[in-house]
């Protein structure tokens, strides 16, 4: 899939010591996306808005807030995280993503 009339943000969204890497993107309609990639690893993020993260590559081992146990997502399917929520990730290779910011 591809974006087109969009505006890009040029500097890094840096987590975890490099190990998680994205860039900030607004389409037309100023819808904000980040595209990124994690290495392997493990990681807990914070949301201030609902999410939906789809996997373009790779899989992750997500664990929203409130489960027990994690559920692996792989190329082509997604996952909603809802604002004001937090979710652990865990990448046994590495993950390409693109994650939707619903306001």
């Amino acid at each position: 899939m591809e974006f087109s009339n969009i505006k890009i943000v040029k500097k890094a969204n840096v987590y975890f010591g490099g190990q998680v890497v994205s860039r900030t993107i607004y389409l037309d309609t100023n819808e904000r996306k980040t595209l990124g990639f994690m290495q392997k690893g493990e990681f807990e993020f914070n949301t201030e808005a609902k999410e939906i993260m789809e996997v373009l590559g790779g899989s992750m081992d997500i664990m929203l807030n409130g489960e027990s146990e994690y559920t692996t997502y792989t190329e082509n399917q997604s996952f909603e995280v809802e604002k004001n929520s937090s979710f652990k990730i865990i990448v046994s290779e590495y993950a390409d993503y693109c994650c939707s910011y619903l306001d």
